[in-house]
């Protein structure tokens, strides 16, 4: 297979990838918030666990789930993971879809602040711009005094910041920190917080909430295992811009399915916001600065395949770190 081939078919598995995840998200809203969040995202991280034997390398042993050359940061993607996926389900339970994705773009804004404040990355006035450009995007699409915001747009506010802080923690481990510990953190994160948080209320799911719960948690993991073959076939700058690709699903979903209506100025918003995004990539990817994870799942863990770089049999997830001056 030549290059341009691979690439060609790594991009089209990432669109198709980013698809699922839609698939998955829109399962969460399908279920109109019947089944607490917490549970759902307990129920869905078990059934994300699916995915972990396609995230085991090779010469992994399973106890490197739990492994870490740095535990403080381990527990603070642990935390993050949870906080992440609880977030994200009250955003998809509460906004329009497009809408929610909307707010959870603003993800590569909040990583190039913290990556400022924590990485200590030189970041040029591009980027910054691209940074100003996401957030007038957002007021475009909030209208605050003009419009009621709601606990789903809080949700989305607190979603994609866990997300930025784990990207900055993952890029601060380094590429020594293993893809399958990575996972793991988040997961197990999800799995520990939601349980204890669910066990003061409780439902028991009806047969259809069954089924869409279900859908959440394996298109999840088939969404993460369709990036990871992405991330194989093609490089990662080639890889992350497809997930703007989900807008349209969303719009789709919510014209469709949700009754969901886009007026003008969120029309616009929603413009700046994904061209805001665009434009921090391009400036990333041109100084090869490595790419901040994508925004694709409510279970907040898919962009792990993203960037990555060939270390034996076993592809781990491409880091600065913290030593790295990144300039844009």
């Amino acid at each position: 297979m030549t290059v341009p081939s691979s690439a060609l078919r790594g991009v089209l598995v990432a669109f198709g990838a980013y698809a699922v995840f839609a698939f998955s998200d829109a399962s969460i809203k399908i279920l109109h918030g019947g089944v607490p969040a917490y549970q759902v995202a307990f129920i869905g991280a078990l059934f994300g666990c699916a995915a972990l034997p396609f995230i085991k390398g090779r010469d992994d042993s399973w106890l490197e789930i739990v492994r870490s050359t740095n535990r403080v940061l381990w527990l603070l993607r642990f935390a993050c993971g949870a906080i992440g996926a609880i977030a994200s389900i009250i955003t998809f339970t509460k906004l329009p879809m497009a809408e929610a994705f909307c707010l959870l773009f603003l993800l590569p804004s909040f990583v190039t602040i913290l990556s400022v404040i924590f990485l200590g990355e030189d970041v040029r006035w591009q980027r910054w711009a691209a940074v100003i450009v996401g957030f007038i995007g957002v007021l475009v699409v909030l209208r605050p005094g003009f419009r009621e915001l709601s606990v789903g747009h809080l949700a989305a506010a607190i979603g994609g910041l866990a997300a930025a802080i784990s990207i900055v923690v993952m890029r601060k481990m380094g590429p020594a920190e293993k893809r399958l510990s990575l996972y793991g953190a988040a997961l197990l994160g999800t799995i520990a917080v939601s349980g204890i948080l669910m066990l003061s209320e409780m439902v028991v799911p009806t047969p259809r909430q069954w089924l869409f719960i279900a859908s959440y948690g394996l298109l999840g993991a088939a969404g993460n295992v369709l990036l990871m073959t992405a991330a194989r076939l093609a490089p990662a700058n080639l890889v992350a811009p497809p997930q703007y690709s989900q807008m349209l699903w969303a719009i789709a979903f919510g014209y469709l399915i949700f009754d969901d209506a886009i007026d003008l100025p969120m029309a616009a918003g929603i413009v700046l916001i994904v061209c805001s995004g665009l434009l921090t990539l391009a400036r990333e990817r041109k100084r090869g600065t490595p790419l901040p994870r994508a925004v694709v799942s409510a279970d907040n863990q898919a962009p792990l395949a993203t960037s990555t770089e060939e270390n034996g049999d076993v592809r781990r997830p491409v880091q600065a770190a913290s030593h790295v001056v990144s300039q844009a």
